[in-house]
Protein backbone atom coordinates (compact mmCIF):
# COMPACT_ATOMS: atom_id res chain seq x y z
CA UNK A 1 0.00 0.00 0.00
CA UNK A 2 2.62 3.02 0.85
CA UNK A 3 4.42 1.90 -2.14
CA UNK A 4 1.53 2.44 -4.31
CA UNK A 5 0.58 5.65 -2.84
CA UNK A 6 4.21 6.48 -2.97
CA UNK A 7 4.05 6.29 -6.96
CA UNK A 8 0.64 7.90 -7.50
CA UNK A 9 0.95 10.78 -4.44
CA UNK A 10 1.32 14.22 -6.52
CA UNK A 11 -1.83 13.14 -8.43
CA UNK A 12 -3.45 12.19 -4.93
CA UNK A 13 -2.32 15.35 -3.19
CA UNK A 14 -3.14 17.49 -6.38
CA UNK A 15 -7.09 16.07 -6.73
CA UNK A 16 -6.99 16.60 -2.36
CA UNK A 17 -6.21 20.27 -2.93
CA UNK A 18 -8.44 20.98 -6.03
CA UNK A 19 -11.17 19.81 -2.84
CA UNK A 20 -9.55 22.14 -0.65
CA UNK A 21 -10.09 24.96 -3.14
CA UNK A 22 -13.82 24.26 -3.61
CA UNK A 23 -14.42 24.37 0.12
CA UNK A 24 -11.96 27.49 -0.03
CA UNK A 25 -13.21 29.69 -2.73
CA UNK A 26 -15.93 27.96 -3.97
CA UNK A 27 -19.95 29.64 -4.52
CA UNK A 28 -22.48 27.99 -3.52
CA UNK A 29 -23.21 26.86 -6.96
CA UNK A 30 -20.01 25.18 -6.77
CA UNK A 31 -21.01 23.04 -3.50
CA UNK A 32 -24.55 21.67 -5.16
CA UNK A 33 -22.86 20.62 -8.49
CA UNK A 34 -20.25 18.47 -6.00
CA UNK A 35 -23.72 17.39 -3.98
CA UNK A 36 -25.45 16.48 -7.22
CA UNK A 37 -22.70 14.49 -8.15
CA UNK A 38 -23.19 12.26 -5.14
CA UNK A 39 -26.73 12.27 -5.46
CA UNK A 40 -25.58 10.50 -9.02
CA UNK A 41 -23.06 8.05 -7.83
CA UNK A 42 -25.17 5.30 -6.02
CA UNK A 43 -24.79 2.18 -8.40
CA UNK A 44 -23.97 4.26 -11.32
CA UNK A 45 -20.13 4.60 -12.58
CA UNK A 46 -18.46 7.82 -11.45
CA UNK A 47 -17.54 8.34 -14.87
CA UNK A 48 -20.84 8.30 -16.30
CA UNK A 49 -21.96 10.27 -13.72
CA UNK A 50 -19.60 13.15 -14.07
CA UNK A 51 -20.15 12.79 -17.99
CA UNK A 52 -24.47 13.28 -17.16
CA UNK A 53 -23.30 16.47 -14.95
CA UNK A 54 -21.90 17.65 -17.29
CA UNK A 55 -24.26 17.67 -19.82
CA UNK A 56 -27.03 19.26 -17.07
CA UNK A 57 -24.45 21.74 -16.96
CA UNK A 58 -24.07 22.80 -20.77
CA UNK A 59 -27.79 22.58 -20.80
CA UNK A 60 -28.04 24.84 -17.71
CA UNK A 61 -30.54 23.02 -15.81
CA UNK A 62 -28.12 22.17 -12.72
CA UNK A 63 -30.02 25.18 -11.32
CA UNK A 64 -33.27 25.80 -12.29
CA UNK A 65 -35.26 22.62 -14.15
CA UNK A 66 -37.99 20.39 -13.96
CA UNK A 67 -37.30 16.28 -12.89
CA UNK A 68 -38.37 15.32 -16.61
CA UNK A 69 -35.95 17.75 -18.32
CA UNK A 70 -32.99 16.13 -16.43
CA UNK A 71 -34.46 12.54 -17.42
CA UNK A 72 -32.40 12.21 -21.06
CA UNK A 73 -29.58 13.59 -19.81
CA UNK A 74 -29.45 11.28 -16.90
CA UNK A 75 -30.21 8.36 -19.60
CA UNK A 76 -26.28 7.11 -18.44
CA UNK A 77 -27.07 6.61 -15.11
CA UNK A 78 -29.00 3.90 -12.93
CA UNK A 79 -32.07 4.62 -11.49
CA UNK A 80 -32.26 8.42 -13.72
CA UNK A 81 -35.82 8.94 -12.79
CA UNK A 82 -35.55 8.29 -8.55
CA UNK A 83 -32.00 10.40 -9.39
CA UNK A 84 -33.45 12.87 -11.10
CA UNK A 85 -36.45 13.66 -8.46
CA UNK A 86 -33.67 13.99 -5.69
CA UNK A 87 -31.96 16.68 -7.58
CA UNK A 88 -34.91 18.63 -7.51
CA UNK A 89 -35.78 18.34 -4.39
CA UNK A 90 -32.23 18.63 -3.01
CA UNK A 91 -31.76 21.90 -4.75
CA UNK A 92 -35.41 23.52 -3.72
CA UNK A 93 -34.16 22.38 0.04
CA UNK A 94 -31.14 24.38 -0.64
CA UNK A 95 -32.84 27.12 -1.96
CA UNK A 96 -33.23 30.48 0.14
CA UNK A 97 -34.95 33.49 -1.23
CA UNK A 98 -34.27 32.37 -5.08
CA UNK A 99 -30.84 31.84 -4.25
CA UNK A 100 -28.36 28.43 -3.57
CA UNK A 101 -27.39 28.32 0.23
CA UNK A 102 -25.06 25.23 0.93
CA UNK A 103 -22.11 26.65 2.77
CA UNK A 104 -24.36 27.76 5.71
CA UNK A 105 -25.33 23.61 6.57
CA UNK A 106 -21.82 22.21 5.92
CA UNK A 107 -19.73 24.80 7.66
CA UNK A 108 -19.06 23.10 11.00
CA UNK A 109 -17.67 19.40 12.41
CA UNK A 110 -17.44 17.56 9.41
CA UNK A 111 -19.11 14.72 11.53
CA UNK A 112 -22.21 16.79 12.39
CA UNK A 113 -22.80 18.04 8.81
CA UNK A 114 -22.75 14.70 7.66
CA UNK A 115 -25.77 13.72 9.73
CA UNK A 116 -27.07 17.28 9.21
CA UNK A 117 -26.78 15.75 5.36
CA UNK A 118 -28.07 12.38 6.23
CA UNK A 119 -31.18 13.97 7.81
CA UNK A 120 -31.63 16.45 5.72
CA UNK A 121 -30.87 15.58 2.01
CA UNK A 122 -33.03 12.75 0.47
CA UNK A 123 -30.64 10.61 -1.26
CA UNK A 124 -27.45 10.82 0.22
CA UNK A 125 -26.64 8.08 3.04
CA UNK A 126 -23.22 8.43 5.38
CA UNK A 127 -21.50 6.99 2.08
CA UNK A 128 -22.76 9.63 -0.08
CA UNK A 129 -22.34 12.46 2.33
CA UNK A 130 -18.93 11.70 3.17
CA UNK A 131 -18.21 11.38 -0.16
CA UNK A 132 -19.55 14.80 -1.20
CA UNK A 133 -18.25 16.55 2.00
CA UNK A 134 -14.60 14.96 1.17
CA UNK A 135 -14.88 16.54 -2.44
CA UNK A 136 -15.42 20.32 -1.25
CA UNK A 137 -12.60 19.81 1.13
CA UNK A 138 -14.56 18.92 4.37
CA UNK A 139 -13.84 14.95 5.08
CA UNK A 140 -10.71 14.62 5.29
CA UNK A 141 -11.28 12.11 8.43
CA UNK A 142 -14.74 10.46 7.09
CA UNK A 143 -14.45 6.97 4.87
CA UNK A 144 -16.07 6.36 2.04
CA UNK A 145 -17.22 3.09 2.43
CA UNK A 146 -18.49 1.57 -1.25
CA UNK A 147 -18.18 -2.01 -1.87
CA UNK A 148 -14.80 -1.70 -3.25
CA UNK A 149 -13.34 -0.14 -0.18
CA UNK A 150 -14.77 -2.77 1.83
CA UNK A 151 -13.35 -5.46 -0.16
CA UNK A 152 -9.97 -3.70 0.13
CA UNK A 153 -10.30 -3.60 3.60
CA UNK A 154 -11.12 -6.90 4.29
CA UNK A 155 -8.06 -7.62 2.23
CA UNK A 156 -5.78 -5.40 4.10
CA UNK A 157 -6.95 -7.10 7.32
CA UNK A 158 -8.99 -4.71 8.87
CA UNK A 159 -12.11 -5.81 8.80
CA UNK A 160 -12.87 -9.80 8.69
CA UNK A 161 -15.69 -9.53 5.83
CA UNK A 162 -17.96 -7.35 3.88
CA UNK A 163 -20.74 -6.72 5.79
CA UNK A 164 -23.91 -7.95 4.22
CA UNK A 165 -25.50 -4.34 5.62
CA UNK A 166 -23.98 -1.29 6.91
CA UNK A 167 -26.41 0.69 9.38
CA UNK A 168 -25.09 4.13 10.79
CA UNK A 169 -23.69 2.29 14.15
CA UNK A 170 -21.69 -0.13 11.63
CA UNK A 171 -20.59 2.28 9.94
CA UNK A 172 -18.46 4.96 12.60
CA UNK A 173 -17.43 1.23 13.78
CA UNK A 174 -16.01 0.49 10.42
CA UNK A 175 -14.61 3.95 9.81
CA UNK A 176 -12.59 3.92 12.98
CA UNK A 177 -11.18 0.77 12.32
CA UNK A 178 -10.42 2.34 9.52
CA UNK A 179 -8.93 5.84 10.42
CA UNK A 180 -6.47 3.54 12.81
CA UNK A 181 -4.99 1.72 9.84
CA UNK A 182 -4.60 5.01 8.12
CA UNK A 183 -2.91 6.56 11.02
CA UNK A 184 -0.81 3.33 11.56
CA UNK A 185 0.78 3.17 7.88
CA UNK A 186 1.28 6.92 7.88
CA UNK A 187 -1.27 7.71 5.37
CA UNK A 188 -4.03 9.94 5.57
CA UNK A 189 -7.40 9.18 5.66
CA UNK A 190 -8.11 11.30 2.46
CA UNK A 191 -5.08 10.04 0.39
CA UNK A 192 -5.87 6.18 1.37
CA UNK A 193 -9.54 6.69 0.13
CA UNK A 194 -8.42 7.69 -3.35
CA UNK A 195 -5.15 5.21 -3.20
CA UNK A 196 -8.00 2.50 -2.49
CA UNK A 197 -9.85 3.84 -5.58
CA UNK A 198 -6.92 3.65 -7.54
CA UNK A 199 -6.52 0.30 -7.44
CA UNK A 200 -9.89 -0.23 -8.63
CA UNK A 201 -9.89 2.07 -11.41
CA UNK A 202 -6.70 2.80 -12.60
CA UNK A 203 -6.97 6.47 -11.61
CA UNK A 204 -7.28 9.23 -8.89
CA UNK A 205 -10.42 10.69 -10.21
CA UNK A 206 -13.35 12.16 -7.12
Amino acid sequence: MKKVHESIIHDVRDRLAEFDAIWRDGTDEVLFRELVFCLLTPQSKARSCWNALLDIESLGLLEQCTEEELHEPLRRVRFRFTKAKRVVTARELFTEDGVLAVRKHIDGPPAAAREWLVDNVNGLGYKEASHFLRNVGRGQRLAILDRHILGNLVELGVLDEVPSSTTPKRYIEIEQAMAGFSDGIGIPMDELDLVLWYLEAGEVFK
